[in-house]
């Protein structure tokens, strides 16, 4: 018969997956400045899609720009460059050098300076959407740095992802069920996905979308207009 450790395992520790890491900077105030939008979520969710359908969507009636977060690159921004959804200097890219979370949430400063090149570049600027590099469930923005956040994932994370919970599951402004058109064929039950998802968040919203279907985002872009309104 094995011999039995000589130290027990303990207990396991609880985690609440509803309450985030502590926010060590202040909300700023908002008036005299764009609104900031923070888009977050795991890599491969379709977060750069998405800002890019917002663009799309939003352009000709909202003067807006875009910050994008990568670790090592500047890829994400100069997918948006390419596809023109805005004109190149409406778009800054954010090198982050390490997880993406500590630069928008832990120093945001490298993210606070992109905006403020932004709101000199173009006076009157309305809204700044910063997307954020690909991180997991606990990426969530600094109240200092955005005033809303959208979190993002996928159906091909499988059914489980919202019950898994994390502080981007459950306290984003707005949750997001991306690529809903490919459930069927990653065995992907939606029912499942949507009612854990309320039931995680409470009151907060959750909107289903396939930007096949709906390329312009719209459900997304109509909470974005209720923020700036």
């Amino acid at each position: 018969m094995p011999a039995e450790h000589g130290h027990g395992h303990g207990h396991a520790i609880n985690f609440d997956p509803t309450v985030s890491e502590p926010d060590s900077h202040e909300a700023s105030p908002k008036h005299g400045r764009a609104f900031r939008i923070g888009i977050g979520g795991p890599v491969g969710s379709g977060k750069t899609a998405l800002v890019a359908a917002l663009c799309r969507a939003l352009v000709d009636e909202i003067d807006l720009a875009v910050v994008t977060n990568d670790i090592y690159t500047t890829e994400d921004a100069d997918f948006l460059r390419r596809a023109g959804v805005l004109d190149a200097e409406r778009i800054e890219a954010v090198q982050t050098g390490a997880c993406p979370h500590t630069a928008i949430r832990d120093d945001i400063t490298a993210n606070l300076d992109a905006v403020e090149r932004l709101e000199e570049r173009f006076p009157g600027l309305e809204l700044v959407i910063i997307e954020s590099g690909g991180d997991n469930l606990t990426a969530v923005f600094s109240r200092g740095l955005a005033d809303s956040q959208v979190f993002v994932i996928d159906v091909a994370g499988g059914d489980k992802v919202p019950r898994k919970g994390g502080p981007g599951v459950t306290t984003a402004d707005l949750l997001v069920i991306n690529k809903i058109d490919i459930a069927h064929l990653v065995r992907a039950d939606l029912t499942v996905m949507t009612s854990d998802a309320h039931r995680m968040r409470g009151e907060l919203p959750v909107i289903t979308q396939s930007l096949v279907d709906t390329p312009d985002a719209p459900e997304v872009a109509g909470w974005v207009r209720k923020q700036l309104a």
